[in-house]
């Protein structure tokens, strides 16, 4: 995943101004709460939650916005909405990380009109500048996040310690692969992850991407993304979800590469996971929904065949 262009300021200003004038609702939520507008009902209620037996199995399943990179955040949203998700990972290029306050409140509310909680977002760099990283914690408390999915440099986690133990957002790791100059990412799997964050605080762990854990392979580095989520047992707080095809170097719907889906939630179900699984598409960006919808259908039937044993 690669960072676009943000979002212009006249959008959001645009959305800022709606909601001023109270269209679509009041706006209810303010800077650092930790509640999801979709989670609660106008009375600040808790919304009934899917059963366990759902059609996703009782994974909470939504999108990485960057696979909607070539539309405005409304028409993401929209797009995500007529998908049956409730579910999103923004990136800076829907929502800028320097955003105000009103842009902040304008976000989640057309996330609540679409029926939609931003439960993560991502991926970003963190540093051992605390204020850096204060300001972008305090961004995601605003917006409502419960994990960021990230590349920290490593002399940055005793700054992370702190603030995943005040703020109670995780700190996801995510790998990314071949990295150019025919070298892995600093953070490719496992191996590298967990002996630098073994005694660090527990909210620090992977958001896995099993693209890019097939790409490792592109570099004679063969993961398996179900040993991998093994692997990091508790500390796996997200996961991005996609295939890859290696020679023809493009992502592909599910099954179609090498990513064996039905694997991947049992690893998740024996580590008893509880975060989020974002489906991250990379082709097709002018139209991605019909090949997300079939990468759903293989999700649902992976999810059909893991709860019949």
């Amino acid at each position: 995943m690669h960072l676009s262009e943000p979002l212009p300021r006249r959008a959001f200003l645009k959305a800022a101004a709606a909601t001023a004038l109270g269209l679509g609702g009041t706006v209810a939520w303010g800077l650092g709460q930790g509640n999801t507008p979709a989670d609660k009902n106008e009375k600040g209620q808790p919304q009934p939650q899917p059963s366990p037996q759902d059609e996703f199995g009782g994974f909470r399943v939504g999108v990485q916005s960057y696979s909607f990179r070539n539309f405005n955040l409304e028409q993401t949203l929209t797009r995500v909405r007529e998908l049956g998700l409730r579910y999103i990972e923004f990136y800076r290029g829907h929502v800028p990380t320097n955003s105000t306050p009103d842009q902040i409140r304008a976000v989640r509310r057309l996330c609540a009109d679409n029926n939609i909680t931003p439960i993560a977002f991502g991926v970003e760099r963190f540093s051992n500048d605390r204020d850096a990283c204060r300001r972008l914690f305090e961004f995601g408390a605003a917006l409502g996040v419960q994990h960021f999915s990230a590349d920290p440099d490593p002399n940055s986690f005793e700054v992370l310690d702190r603030l995943v133990a005040e703020y109670r957002i995780s700190i996801a790791i995510h790998p990314h692969g071949p990295a150019g100059n025919n070298m892995l990412h600093r953070w490719w799997g496992s191996e590298v992850i967990l002996p630098a964050i073994r005694n660090h605080h527990a909210l620090i762990g992977t958001c896995l991407d099993t693209g890019h854990l097939i790409r490792a392979a592109q570099l004679n580095r063969r993961l398996d993304p179900a040993a991998e989520i093994r692997a990091m047992g508790a500390r796996n707080f997200g996961l991005h979800l996609k295939d890859h095809d290696n020679e023809r170097r493009t992502d592909v719907i599910f099954g179609r590469g090498s990513l064996n889906v039905l694997s991947v939630l049992r690893a998740l179900r024996e580590v008893r996971f509880n975060g989020f699984i974002s489906i991250e598409y990379e082709a097709n960006p002018m139209n991605p929904s019909p090949d997300i919808r079939e990468c759903l259908n293989v999700f649902r039937e992976a999810v059909r065949q893991l709860n019949a044993g």
